[in-house]
């Protein structure tokens, strides 16, 4: 009785602990999802919060550069400038220092302007675009859906309570974690982040009464302690039953147990009866003898697994080419698995063989393809006893490691080709366009020869964007890409260089050349008619910047002055070819 009664305190103290220590875990566990879903809250209403101000940013930068705001703004026409503003909330246009249209920034705002400028640069005046912090800013940034009915957000700068609880800024906000705040008598849960882009200190404070907190955690440990104590109960009654049989048996096996631990195969444990432990004690003295038979024959199949892995991960490291993989692939399998020999066959072509693949018994073929190797088959000639259940297992998992490491290298090859791709146009990227023209200017400079570049920009894009819709812009932008390529030669390469800006790098090309194969694309380019989504027709217009080398010397330098020259293409009219040299205008006819 005494073992037993052991034996129930055994099994039943340490399972009390793991109740009561689960209990308090799942209680902790509640203050967790609230500060997880206050973090949440936070980096959602932040990035909101952001991109309200990037949109005030560019719609800044859109109004300075319209050519409609430059005249209403250089006649004053005070009627045009406010129907620009109510086109544009919270927007302020100011001419010689003085409001010309719009209402005045609210002193508690993020603001956001741009400079004006005519086409000899001279200052027109400034737009200023605001992004109000009051109570309809916070309102609109606590609509996120993650939001609980308890949360609450609120706003405090220099100070100040701009929107939120009263107290708050007496209070001591949690910054980098969430943390207790006390404001009057209440205590909250609450985690702040100071807004970049705000005024001086502005603080977004993302809050939930800890009450609310506490009930759900005392709700469910008062659940868990319950369905705990219905369990112990019958835990009890079951360990009781079961443990007087138990113990009778436990010393014996025991003690065979540790032999068998300490390195003796040779222990047996007496099997007197037909129950379950006489099965039990049976089944662990086959046991240590089939242990004792197979420590050799792991002990050799480990070593060669533990090689064909090691060489495989060696060659894993040291290139991502399918190519170099296969072979050793071969080679690993042929070893592990005991195969007297093997072959990699491509396409009905043998690429690579290991040991003596004519000899043995019925060859296993392994596929080993994806999307770019389908038609690789690895051959593997067991011997002639054919393959154990071990080597089998161990092909499988081989094969399945080498299918991943070929889909890794598949992957490799299309991540380095998508990182100088533009994925709308499948044009070359600005990066890889860059790359291009620093390897041609170094060629030229050694070898001789010249070179051009031509800057194209779509003219008046923002307008299919603003009256079609994106995914008609993106229409344009795939139109101009095919002529771009069905104007340009081979060597030439055309890229998109970033929005509605293209690039051309001309090997070999001088100024006139260039100018000719800007007018040949400028041409094309106002004769295409665009079918867009979803389903108008629209012509667009490019202008073009000319520069080549040697005119301009280096890299930076050719692409300013082609640059420059498309500025002066869109100042005079648009639907231009320019050339940076000379700034002679090809015009239209």
């Amino acid at each position: 009785m005494r073992l037993v009664a052991y034996f129930l305190l055994l099994a039943l103290l340490p399972l009390l602990g793991a109740l009561w220590a689960f209990s308090e875990v799942a209680a902790r566990g509640e203050v967790d999802r609230a500060d997880a879903r206050l973090n949440a809250d936070l980096r959602v209403t932040v990035a909101d919060f952001t991109r309200r101000v990037q949109d005030a940013e560019q719609s800044a930068a859109s109004l300075a550069r319209a050519t409609g705001f430059h005249q209403a703004l250089a006649a004053k026409n005070r009627g045009a400038l406010s129907r620009l503003y109510r086109e544009v909330p919270n927007a302020a246009f100011f001419s010689a220092g003085q409001l010309a249209a719009g209402t005045p920034p609210p002193a508690l705002a993020v603001r956001r302007s741009a400079r004006v400028v005519d086409q000899n640069r001279d200052t027109l005046g400034r737009v200023v675009v605001s992004v109000p912090l009051d109570n309809e800013l916070v309102e609109e940034l606590g609509s996120n859906p993650g939001l609980d009915a308890d949360d609450a957000l609120a706003l405090v700068s220099g100070g100040r309570v701009v929107v939120g609880e009263t107290g708050l800024e007496q209070a001591r906000l949690p910054v980098e974690r969430p943390g207790d705040i006390r404001i009057g008598n209440e205590t909250f849960r609450a985690l702040a982040t100071r807004l970049a882009a705000g005024p001086g200190e502005t603080t977004l404070v993302a809050l939930t009464p800890k009450s609310a907190i506490d009930a759900q955690a005392e709700q469910l440990r008062r659940r868990i302690l319950f369905l705990a104590a219905m369990a112990l109960f019958a835990a009890a009654i079951l360990t009781y039953s079961l443990g007087r049989m138990i113990v009778r048996s436990l010393k014996a096996l025991s003690e065979a147990a540790g032999a068998i631990a300490r390195g003796n195969f040779s222990s047996r444990v007496p099997v007197r009866g037909g129950d379950e432990f006489a099965s039990l004690g049976r089944a662990f003295n086959h046991m240590a003898s089939e242990l004792e038979a197979r420590i050799e024959e792991l002990a050799a199949e480990r070593t060669k697994t533990r090689d064909a892995i090691a060489r495989f991960g060696e060659t894993l490291s040291a290139t991502h080419n399918p190519y170099v993989l296969l072979p050793v692939i071969l080679e690993s399998m042929v070893e592990a698995t005991g195969a007297v020999g093997g072959t990699l066959v491509s396409e009905g072509e043998e690429l690579a063989r290991a040991g003596r693949p004519e000899a043995g018994g019925e060859p296993l073929k392994i596929p080993l393809g994806n999307d770019d190797q389908a038609d690789n088959v690895l051959v593997l000639v067991p011997p002639e006893e054919g393959f154990g259940e071990d080597a089998t297992h161990l092909v499988h998992w081989l094969t399945s490691q080498a299918r991943t490491a070929l889909e890794n290298a598949s992957l490799h090859r299309r991540l380095e080709l998508e990182a100088v791709t533009d994925g709308l146009t499948e044009l070359p990227n600005r990066r890889q366009f860059e790359e291009s023209l620093a390897t041609e200017l170094t060629r030229v400079e050694r070898l001789g020869g010249s070179l051009a570049i031509i800057l194209a920009d779509l003219d008046d894009f923002k307008h299919v964007n603003d009256r079609y819709g994106h995914l008609a812009g993106d229409d344009v932008i795939r139109a101009f890409a095919d002529v771009l390529q069905d104007n340009v030669r081979g060597i030439d390469t055309a890229a998109r260089y970033g929005g509605e800006e293209f690039a051309v790098l001309l090997p070999e090309t001088g100024t006139e050349g260039a100018e000719r194969v800007a007018e040949r694309i400028r041409a094309a380019m106002a004769e295409r008619a665009i079918e867009t989504y979803p389903g108008a027709v629209v012509t667009v217009t490019a202008s073009f910047g000319i520069a080549a080398y040697p005119g301009e010397p280096t890299q930076e330098a050719l692409i300013a002055a082609a640059d420059a020259a498309l500025y002066r293409a869109k100042a005079a009219g648009k639907n231009k070819v320019v050339r940076a040299e000379a700034a002679a205008v090809r015009r239209t006819a």
